[in-house]
């Protein structure tokens, strides 16, 4: 809870057993050129998240190959049994030799969502490969954190997006970072107002000044954003306190921290 208003919930997480979390973070901070606040375990996500005033966690984590799927969503789901701060998501890969098998299993270890991050999975987001996953989650009612933009490669921006949006229009998607990471303008010409298209603002106040970021918010509306942090990238403090600084109402306030999250992920 904080300023013993709003309740919390940071919808992107990234968390790693404590045995790889430093090779893992790592990882990231090469491929984004950048140097994380925390250390990407779950005792340090819980214990600084506490400090910010924050109330609940999504967290999740990636694979790079197929193989890695399966130990990935039984770590995820042993991570989040038995605490009530904790919502896990499982991970898919497009090459698995059997997606059914692996959706079937994130399924029977109750986590309630599926994330991808195609420029580190390399995989395109309308790539064929992909079809299967979309076609599952909808069916099952499962929404996908999906990484969304990247001025470098062409594996998820905007153009890769819209077609799987305007086809899948019963999957519920959540663009990470305003659904487009460093073509934050194109996503706004190009998305509009789809739907089935939610987005969380994580990793992106340090790019943009702050009255940019309060009309990309005010352009989705706040009814579609949800506030995440891409945990253990940020500081949540800071990260909390540039969103409380745009001049959003306190009903919009609610549904960015805690009611949309909830909506998708808990409800």
């Amino acid at each position: 809870m904080i300023r013993d208003k709003y309740r919390v919930m940071d919808a992107h997480c990234h968390v790693y057993p404590a045995a790889i979390a430093a090779r893992a973070v790592a990882g990231t901070d090469h491929f984004y050129d950048l140097h994380s606040v925390y250390d990407g375990t779950v005792e340090d996500l819980l214990e600084k998240g506490a400090a910010a005033g924050v109330d609940h966690f999504v967290v999740q984590s990636v694979a790079t190959s197929p193989k890695q799927v399966g130990s990935i969503n039984e770590f995820i789901a042993a991570t989040v049994a038995g605490d009530s701060r904790l919502t896990g998501l499982g991970t898919l890969h497009p090459d698995s030799p059997d997606l059914r098998a692996d959706f079937r299993h994130i399924q029977q270890l109750g986590l309630k969502g599926v994330k991808l991050h195609p420029d580190i999975q390399q995989f395109k987001i309308d790539d064929y490969r992909c079809l299967k996953i979309y076609e599952l989650c909808e069916e099952a009612g499962l929404p996908i954190l999906l990484h969304t933009g990247d001025s470098r490669y062409d594996y998820s921006n905007t153009n890769r997006l819209l077609p799987v949006m305007e086809i899948y229009t019963g999957l519920t998607v959540v663009g990470a970072h305003l659904a487009g990471w460093s073509v934050w303008d194109e996503a706004c010409d190009k998305l509009g107002k789809l739907p089935n298209l939610y987005m969380d603002c994580s990793s992106c106040f340090a790019f943009m000044p702050r009255e940019r970021a309060a009309e990309i918010i005010r352009h989705y509306g706040a009814d579609r954003v949800l506030y995440g942090t891409d945990y253990p990238m940020w500081s949540m403090e800071q990260e909390l306190d540039v969103l409380l600084s745009l001049g959003f109402s306190e009903a919009e306030y609610r549904r960015m921290l805690w009611d949309n999250a909830y909506d998708i992920f808990m409800k």
